[in-house]
C-alpha cells in the first residue's frame, strides 16, 4: 500500500514537472491507485471461504467461523481432548472395588449417594454410576455440599440418615487418598490405620486398574457431629478409603485410523487430558499411536512458560492437567510458530477451544464446548477432519494464487508506469483505459476459487509468508516491467505510434500478459499437466480476445482505442510466447532456489 502511494505521487509530481494538465494528471493517479488495488481479494477470499464450508457441510461438518477452513489447512498440530473425542463417550461403570481389590456393594451405595445427591457441575462419570443400578435413596437427606471445581478434583456431599451425619467425597484417587487417615477391610467391622504400607497397596490396587484402561475415582467418607450444618473444604480431611470406582470408555472406530491420516498429510497429533497418563497410555496402544514424551499436570506447574515451550514440541501426552494448564500448552505450541487446532467436547475445554488457531468439537459436546468452537461434527467419524485439512488447503493455495498473481503484477505495473512517467511527453494511458484493463483483469480472475489445487501443494500446511511473497514478486515483476519497456520500444521507435495509438498498444499487451501469465503462476509444476478449471480458461481467453478485438469497436473509439496495424499483433503474439517462456523458467528458478533455502535451514 505504501508503495502504491508513493508511485502515484511521484507520477503525479512528474506529471506536474513536465507540464502536463493539471486535471488529466490527477485522473490518472487515481485511476492507477485503483487499478493497482487488489480490489478483487476479499471477494476471492470470501467466495473460496464460502465454497469450503459447501464441501464442508456436505460431510455433516457445521462451520461457524469462515476464516477456521483456512486456519484448519494451515494446522500442523493438533491438539485433542481424550474423552469424547478419541473415545465414544459411552462411558460404562464397570468395577467398584474395596483398597483389596474385591467388588464391594459399599463403594457403589457411596458413589451413588454423592453421584445422586451431588447439584453441582455432573460429569458423565456421575451419569454411569447412576445408571449402573438403582439404589433406594429415601432414607438419606441432603444438608450440604462443597461442588466439584478443576483445582481439588473432588466432590464432597452431607448427608444424614437420621442416626447421624457423614461427608461422602468422590474425586481423582491420588488426591483422595492423600486426605485419609483411615482405610475399610470387608468382613471388618474397625477403621484401619492407613500407614505406609497400606497406602502402597492401595497405590498398587489403583495402578493396576489404570494399566487396564480403567478411568478410575476414589471414594471415601467420614462421620461429622448431628450438628455440622454446613460442609467446607476443610473437612475434607481424615477421611476413610472405601475403595475405587473402575470406568470404561472404548476408543473410537475411526479415531486411529483418522490420526495415522493425519500424519501423514504433516499434522502432528497431541493428546491433552485430565486423564492419568497410563489410561492415556492404554488409549494410545489400542489406536496405535505412539507415544514420543508424558507431561503431567504437577510436571507443568512447576515450570515456566520458557520451559514449557522447550517441552512441547516433542511431548504428545499432557496427562492430568487443569483447564488453564491446557490452555499454557495451546499458548506454548503457538509461541513456537505453529498453527494449532483443538479438539474438545467438555466445559473444561472451552478455554482451549478459545484460545486455538481453530477449534473444534462434536455434537454430543456440551453446549459451552459448541459455542466456543469454530466448527462442529455432526457425526463420529473423525475421517472428516482430514478432509477438512485438505479443504482447508485448497482454499489457502487459491488465495495464494490471487495474491501472488496480483503483487507481481502489479509490482511490475509499478515501474512501468514509474517510468513511462519519465519519458513520455503523454500520459500512457488514459484514466478510463486504466479502469477498464482493470474491470477485464479483475473479470479473468473471478473463477479462481474454482480452480484446482496441486497435489503437491496438499501434502503439507502452508502460512502466510509474506517474505515467499515478497521475493516471488521480486522476481516476476521486473519481467512485466521488461516486456512493458519493449513493448514501448515497439510502439515508439518501430511502429512511430502517436498517443492514441502507443495507449492503444500498451493496453492490449498489459492486459494480454496479465491475463496470460495467470496459467504459468498457478502451478509450481507444468502448466501444460496441471489443467487448469474449465471456466477460468474461457474467462480468460474470452478477456483476451476482447482485450485485442476491442479497438476495431465502437466501444473501443468512445474509450479512446484506434485499431492498431497487422504488425503490432506479429510482434506481440511472439513478445507474449517469449514472455511466458521466461517467466515459467523464473518461476522454476525460484521455487528451487526457495526449496534449497528451506532445505538448508532444516537441517541447521
Amino acid at each position: 500500500m505504501r508503495l502504491t502511494i508513493l508511485l502515484v505521487l511521484f507520477v503525479l509530481l512528474v506529471n506536474a514537472f513536465m507540464h502536463k494538465p493539471w486535471l488529466d494528471s490527477f485522473l490518472f493517479a487515481v485511476a492507477l491507485a485503483v487499478g493497482l488495488t487488489p480490489e478483487l481479494l476479499p471477494m476471492v477470499v470470501s467466495v473460496t471461504l464460502s465454497r469450503g464450508a459447501l464441501h464442508m457441510a456436505k460431510k455433516r461438518v457445521i462451520v461457524k467461523r469462515l476464516a477456521s477452513i483456512q486456519n484448519l489447512g494451515s494446522m500442523d498440530v493438533l491438539c485433542t481432548d481424550k474423552t469424547g473425542t478419541l473415545t465414544e463417550a459411552k462411558i460404562r461403570l464397570e468395577q467398584h472395588v474395596d483398597p483389596q481389590g474385591k467388588p464391594s456393594e459399599r463403594v457403589l451405595e457411596l458413589a451413588y449417594l454423592n453421584s445422586f445427591f451431588e447439584t453441582g457441575l455432573k460429569s458423565p462419570l456421575d451419569d454411569a454410576i447412576l445408571a449402573h443400578e438403582h439404589i433406594d435413596v429415601s432414607a438419606w437427606k441432603k444438608i450440604d455440599e462443597v461442588p466439584f471445581d478443576f483445582e481439588r478434583r473432588r466432590v464432597s456431599v452431607l448427608l444424614d440418615k437420621g442416626n447421624g451425619r457423614i461427608l461422602v467425597v468422590k474425586g481423582a484417587s491420588e488426591e483422595i487418598i492423600g486426605l485419609c487417615t483411615h482405610y475399610e477391610e470387608q468382613g471388618n467391622a474397625a477403621q484401619l490405620t492407613l500407614d505406609k504400607a497400606s497406602r502402597d497397596r492401595i497405590h498398587n490396587e489403583h495402578i493396576a486398574l489404570e494399566k487396564e484402561g480403567f478411568r478410575v475415582l476414589g471414594i471415601a467418607w467420614r462421620t461429622v457431629p448431628q450438628d455440622h450444618s454446613d460442609a467446607v473444604i476443610g473437612d475434607e480431611t481424615d477421611l476413610v478409603f472405601a475403595g475405587f470406582a473402575g470406568f470404561l470408555d472404548p476408543p473410537k472406530a475411526s479415531a486411529g485410523t483418522a490420526l495415522a491420516a493425519l500424519k501423514d498429510w504433516g499434522v502432528t497429533v497431541k493428546i491433552v487430558t485430565g486423564d492419568s497418563e497410563l489410561v492415556t497410555q492404554h488409549v494410545c496402544a489400542e489406536l496405535n499411536i505412539p507415544v514420543t514424551g508424558i507431561l503431567t499436570g504437577k510436571d507443568i506447574a512447576q515450570m515456566d512458560d520458557y520451559a514449557l515451550r522447550a517441552r512441547v514440541e516433542k511431548t504428545n501426552l499432557f496427562c492430568r492437567v487443569n483447564p488453564s494448564q491446557k490452555d499454557r500448552v495451546i499458548l506454548a505450541l503457538k509461541v513456537r510458530g505453529h498453527v494449532v487446532g483443538y479438539m474438545g467436547d467438555g466445559i473444561n475445554d472451552a478455554p482451549s477451544l478459545h484460545s486455538a488457531d481453530v477449534g473444534i468439537s462434536v455434537d454430543s459436546a456440551v453446549d459451552v464446548a459448541k459455542e466456543a468452537a469454530d466448527m462442529i461434527l455432526l457425526d463420529q467419524d473423525l475421517n472428516v477432519l482430514l478432509d477438512g485439512v485438505l479443504e482447508g488447503r485448497r482454499t489457502f493455495g487459491n488465495i495464494m494464487k490471487y495474491i501472488m498473481m496480483g503483487t507481481s503484477s502489479n509490482f511490475g505495473n509499478m515501474f512501468s508506469m514509474a517510468g513511462a512517467a519519465l519519458f513520455l511527453p503523454f500520459l500512457p494511458m488514459l484514466p478510463t483505459q486504466i479502469l477498464l484493463n482493470n474491470i477485464l483483469y479483475d473479470l479473468s480472475e473471478v473463477p479462481i476459487p474454482l480452480d484446482e489445487v496441486d497435489p503437491e501443494e496438499l501434502r503439507k500446511p502452508r502460512v502466510l509468508d509474506m517474505n515467499f511473497i515478497r521475493n516471488f514478486m521480486l522476481v516476476i515483476g521486473p519481467i512485466s516491467s521488461l516486456f512493458d519497456f519493449m513493448t514501448f520500444y515497439v510502439m515508439l521507435v518501430v511502429l512511430k505510434a502517436n498517443e492514441t495509438l502507443f495507449q492503444t498498444g500498451w493496453f492490449v499487451e498489459s492486459l494480454s500478459t496479465q491475463v496470460l501469465v495467470i496459467f504459468i503462476i498457478r502451478t509450481r509444476g507444468n502448466p501444460f499437466k496441471s489443467r487448469a478449471h474449465p471456466v477460468l480458461v474461457a474467462t480468460s481467453l474470452s478477456v483476451m480476445l476482447i482485450g485485442a478485438t476491442l479497438p476495431f469497436t465502437p466501444v473501443g473509439t468512445y474509450f479512446g482505442f484506434v485499431p492498431p496495424p497487422t504488425e503490432f499483433y506479429a510482434i506481440l503474439a511472439g513478445m507474449v510466447v517469449v514472455y511466458l517462456l521466461i517467466v515459467e523458467a523464473a518461476k522454476r528458478g525460484f521455487y528451487h532456489w526457495h526449496n534449497g533455502k528451506g532445505a538448508s535451514l532444516k537441517a541447521r
